[in-house]
C-alpha cells in the first residue's frame, strides 16, 4: 500500500514537487525558509511549490481549497510533509502539567522563548521530511481505503497521510517509547470497511459513531510518556523500591517480537498500582506505550484527561447498545492495524484472594476479530507477571473476605490510596515477560478455520497439547480463545517468584496461632527451599535468603507489626506469629505461591485416601488425584489431564519403586508419607476444602434453589460458628471470596437444582469433603512429626 512514509531530515525534490509545511511561528517560517533555500541550492532543476498549513489537524477552508486546487495540477506531482522538530529540551513542570491535561503538543516550545533558545542552541530545532508519493499513488490509496468521492475529502486525507508520515519521522528521532496513534476518527470514519458496517446497524449514524470515538479515543501527548511513568514510580517508590525487578533476557526476547507485530500485553493483577507498574516498565526499558482500557468509573476529576492523555481507553459498564460494540470491535481493529500495543488484566478484575482468577474472554474477543478479519498477520498475548513483596490493600481484602463492601473510587480514594503507599516499607516490585502467545498458533489463518489447543475447556485448564480440525464456528473459536486466555495465565502462573512473604505466612498460618522462634522459623523452611529449588521454581532474593537465619529475622521483621505477623518480645528470645484477625491477609500471600506446591499436595492428600482403601490402593490413589483436580478446578489452573498425570508420576519420583509401595497397601502408603518433604498438603488447600465444606453444610437444610447472597450469608454464619467451636480451623476459611467459589462447585455438582435425590447427594457430598478433611489431618499430623524430628534434632546437636 503506497503511502507517505519516512524519511529523517532532508528530500531531495526532483521534477515538480509541492510541499506541505506545518510551521506557525516567525522562527519556524524562518527554520523553513532557510531549508528550502538550501533544497533549491543542491536541486536547481526541480520545481518546488510550498502550502503553508496551520497548526491544526483540520484546515480552515481557504488552506483546503488551495491544497484541493494543487492536487489537480498534475497527477505526477509529489507531495512531501515537513515541519519543525523541536528536540525535547525543558519547559517549567507547572506548564507541562497543564499542558498534558488540556492535550496540547507540550514538546513545541512556546513562540516567546523559541528564539532563545535557538540562540543558545541552534540544534534544539531541525526540519524533517517525510518521503515523497505521488498524487496518483495518494489518490489511488485514497479510493481503495474509502467512499467518498468528493475532491475537498481526498485534500483532507492527503493531509492526515502527511501529519502521519511526519509523525513517523519524529517517532524515530524520539524513540519507540513515544509511538501513539493519531487521527484516529477521521481515519475511521472515512474509512469503507467502517461506514460499510455501519450501514448495517439500524438507527447508526456517522454523527453517533464520531462521538463514540470521541469517547474511547486516546493518545500519549509526547510529555506523558515522560510525566505518567514518572508520577508512578513516584507513588508506588514511596512504599517499594523504586528499581522494579526485571529478567533482562526476557525484556529483550520482547522488544524483538513487538518489532514484527502488534501485541496484547495481558497482566495479572493484585493491586491498582499494576496499572500504573506497566507503563513504567515499558518507558524506562525503551518500549512501545501501552493502550490500557479502564472503566469509565476511573474517569473522575482530573484523573480523567490526565488518564485519558496518557493512552487509557474508557469502556462504559454495560457493552448492550449494538453500535456502542460496533465501534469498539472497530476501534480495537483500528489499534491492532497500526500495530499499536493494548493493555489490560487477563483475570479482569483484582484478585483479592492471592491466586490467579480465572480468564476473561470480553475484549480478547474483540481482537480475535481483528485478527480473523485479516487486519494483522498475527497478534501476540504478552503475559505480564506483576508480583510483590507485600500490600497495603490486604487490609481491603481482608475486609471483603469477612463480608465487606468495595470502595468506590473516587479522588478521596485516591488520595487515601497515595497516602497509604508511603506508611511504611513494602519491599520490592517484580515483574516478568514470558514468551508471548501467538493468536494465529491459536486461531489458524486470518479468515480460514481455526486450529485450537488443548485437551478440554471445563474449570481452569490451561495447558494442552494441539488439537487440529476445528471449524469457524462461534464455538470453536470461543473454545480455541479460551485455551490461547488460559495459557497466558499459565505462563503468567509459571514465571511469577515465590517470595520470603509467601513462605513465611504459609508456615505460620500452619501453626494456628502458636508462636516459633526463630530458629524453629529457620529450620522449618528448608524442606520447602529444597523441593523449589528441585523443580526449578522461580524464587526472589528475600525467599532464598531465608536459608539464612539472618534472611528469616530480616523477612519475619519486615512483616511484623500486624502485617501480618506479630512479634513477641519480653521473654528468653522473640517469637513470631500470626494472630487470628490476621489470617485473611496471611492467607492472600499464602496463596500467591500455591501453584508451586499444588501437584504435590494433590499426591499427598491421595495417598492419604489410598492408605484407608480396602483394596486396590493405586487405582484409588489415582482416581483420588483426579477428584481433586476436579473439585479444585475453580480455584487454579491444572495441566490437561494426561499431562496432569505425568506431572504427577515425575513427581513421585523422589522415591523409587513407589507404584509397589503404594500397591502393597496401608503400610507402604505410611511409609511414603514419612519419607517424604515436604508435607504440605493440609497447610496449602485446607481452607478451600473447609469453605466448600461450610457450603455443604449450610446447603443440608438449604432450599434447592437458595440464592447466591443468601447462602454466602448463611455460610459466613455457620462458618464462625464453627471457628468458635473448634470445628474449623482458622478464620481464613469463613471468607466471602471462597464461599463466591465454593457456590461454583456446588453447582457444577448439580447441587442447587431441584431433583429427587437432591438430599441424599448433598449429604453424600458433605461426607466426601469430611473424608477429604480427614485425609488433610494424617498429612498435617506427618508434618507435625516432622517438625518434632527436626526439634529434637537440634536441640541434641546443640547439647553435643
Amino acid at each position: 500500500m503506497t503511502r507517505l512514509s519516512t524519511h529523517i531530515e532532508g528530500f531531495s525534490p526532483t521534477g515538480d514537487t509541492l510541499v506541505l509545511a506545518s510551521v506557525g511561528s516567525p522562527a519556524e517560517q524562518e527554520l523553513l525558509r532557510d531549508w528550502l533555500a538550501q533544497q533549491r541550492r543542491e536541486r536547481p532543476e526541480a520545481r518546488v511549490e510550498v502550502l503553508h498549513l496551520p497548526d491544526s489537524d483540520e484546515p480552515p477552508p481557504t488552506v483546503l481549497a488551495q491544497l484541493v486546487e494543487k492536487l489537480s495540477a498534475d497527477p505526477d506531482r509529489s507531495v512531501v510533509p515537513v515541519r519543525v522538530f523541536w528536540v525535547p529540551g525543558g519547559l517549567p513542570t507547572r506548564s507541562k502539567v497543564v499542558a498534558l491535561i488540556s492535550g496540547r503538543d507540550t514538546y513545541r516550545p512556546p513562540e516567546l522563548l523559541q528564539r532563545r533558545i535557538l540562540r543558545k542552541d541552534a540544534s534544539r530545532a531541525r526540519v524533517v521530511a517525510g518521503e515523497p508519493a505521488k498524487v496518483s499513488e495518494l489518490r489511488q490509496q485514497w479510493n481503495d481505503t474509502t467512499t467518498a468521492e468528493n475532491p475537498r475529502e481526498f485534500a483532507r486525507f492527503v493531509l492526515r497521510r502527511a501529519i502521519l508520515a511526519i509523525e513517523r519521522v519524529e517517532l524515530r528521532l524520539l524513540g519507540p517509547e513515544y509511538k501513539s496513534p493519531r487521527l484516529v476518527k477521521p481515519e475511521m470514519l472515512a474509512s469503507a470497511r467502517f461506514r460499510e458496517g455501519l450501514d448495517k446497524i439500524p438507527g447508526a449514524t456517522v454523527e453517533k459513531a464520531g462521538e463514540m470515538l470521541d469517547e474511547l479515543s486516546t493518545g500519549w501527548s509526547r510529555f506523558s510518556v515522560d510525566l505518567i511513568p514518572t508520577l508512578g514510580r513516584a507513588i508506588f517508590s514511596r512504599g517499594f523500591d523504586p528499581n522494579i525487578d526485571y529478567d533482562r533476557d526476557e525484556i529483550e526476547t520482547m522488544r524483538r517480537a513487538l518489532e514484527i507485530h502488534p501485541a496484547v500485553l495481558l497482566f495479572s493483577h493484585r493491586s491498582y498500582l499494576d496499572g500504573v507498574i506497566v507503563p513504567v516498565a515499558m518507558q524506562e526499558n525503551r518500549l512501545p506505550p501501552v493502550h490500557t482500557f479502564a472503566g469509565i468509573n476511573l474517569s473522575f476529576g482530573v484523573m480523567g484527561p490526565l488518564m485519558r492523555h496518557s493512552g487509557v481507553i474508557f469502556l462504559r459498564r454495560k457493552l448492550d447498545d449494538p453500535l456502542y460494540k460496533y465501534v469498539l470491535r472497530q476501534y480495537v481493529g483500528y489499534i491492532v492495524e497500526k500495530r499499536f500495543n493494548l493493555n489490560w488484566s487477563i483475570e479482569g478484575t483484582r484478585s483479592r484472594t492471592g491466586k490467579m482468577l480465572p480468564p476473561k474472554l470480553g475484549l480478547l474477543s474483540y481482537v480475535a476479530d481483528a485478527y480473523l478479519d485479516g487486519r494483522s498477520e498475527d497478534i501476540l498475548l504478552q503475559p505480564v507477571s506483576i508480583s510483590f513483596d507485600q500490600l497495603h490493600e490486604t487490609q481491603e481484602y481482608a475486609a471483603y473476605a469477612r463480608g465487606g463492601e468495595k470502595t468506590p473510587e473516587g479522588l478521596s480514594w485516591l488520595y487515601n490510596f497515595v497516602k497509604a503507599q508511603g506508611e511504611r516499607n513494602y519491599g520490592k516490585i517484580y515483574v516478568r515477560f514470558p514468551e508471548a502467545v501467538s493468536m494465529r498458533q491459536y486461531l489458524g489463518e486470518p479468515g480460514g478455520p481455526m486450529n485450537g489447543r488443548g485437551e478440554r475447556s471445563d474449570g481452569m485448564n490451561g495447558r494442552g497439547e494441539r488439537s487440529d480440525g476445528m471449524n469457524g464456528t462461534p464455538d470453536a473459536k470461543r473454545l480455541a480463545m479460551q485455551k490461547m486466555a488460559f495459557e497466558v495465565a499459565w505462563r503468567i502462573q509459571q514465571v511469577t517468584p515465590v517470595n520470603a512473604t509467601g513462605l513465611v505466612s504459609a508456615l505460620l498460618l500452619t501453626t494456628r496461632g502458636v508462636a516459633l522462634t526463630l530458629g524453629q522459623l529457620h529450620r522449618t523452611f528448608g524442606d520447602s527451599l529444597d523441593y523449589l529449588e528441585r523443580k526449578g521454581i522461580p524464587m526472589t532474593n528475600s525467599a532464598l535468603r531465608l536459608r539464612t537465619v539472618d534472611g528469616v529475622r530480616a523477612a519475619v521483621d519486615a512483616l511484623s507489626g500486624g502485617h501480618p505477623v506479630t512479634r513477641i518480645d519480653g521473654g528468653r528470645e522473640p517469637v513470631w506469629r500470626i494472630a487470628p484477625e490476621n489470617e485473611h491477609e496471611a492467607a492472600f500471600y499464602r496463596n500467591t505461591l500455591i501453584a508451586s506446591f499444588l501437584e504435590t499436595s494433590i499426591i499427598e492428600l491421595a495417598l492419604a485416601h489410598a492408605a484407608r482403601a480396602e483394596s486396590d490402593h493405586l487405582e484409588v490413589f489415582w482416581a483420588q488425584t483426579a477428584r481433586l483436580r476436579d473439585l479444585l478446578k475453580f480455584e487454579f489452573y491444572f495441566a490437561d489431564s494426561a499431562t496432569f498425570r505425568d506431572n504427577l508420576t515425575k513427581e513421585m519420583s523422589w522415591t523409587q519403586d513407589w507404584e509397589e509401595q503404594i500397591a502393597s497397601g496401608r503400610e507402604g502408603i505410611e511409609a511414603l508419607l514419612r519419607a517424604k518433604r515436604p508435607l504440605l498438603g493440609s497447610a496449602m488447600l485446607r481452607p478451600f476444602v473447609e469453605a466448600y465444606e461450610i457450603v455443604a453444610d449450610v446447603l443440608r437444610d438449604a432450599p434447592a434453589d437458595i440464592s447466591e447472597k443468601e447462602l454466602t450469608k448463611l455460610a459466613l454464619g455457620v462458618g464462625r460458628q464453627q471457628v468458635a467451636q473448634g470445628r474449623v480451623r482458622s478464620n481464613e476459611s469463613v471468607s466471602a471470596l471462597l464461599f463466591a467459589t465454593a457456590r461454583q462447585v456446588v453447582a457444577d455438582q448439580n447441587l442447587l437444582g431441584r431433583a429427587p435425590d437432591l438430599s441424599q447427594r448433598r449429604a453424600d457430598f458433605l461426607q466426601e469433603l469430611r473424608d477429604i478433611l480427614t485425609d488433610m489431618d494424617t498429612v498435617e499430623a506427618g508434618s507435625r512429626a516432622q517438625f518434632v524430628e527436626r526439634e529434637k534434632a537440634a536441640r541434641h546437636a546443640a547439647e553435643a
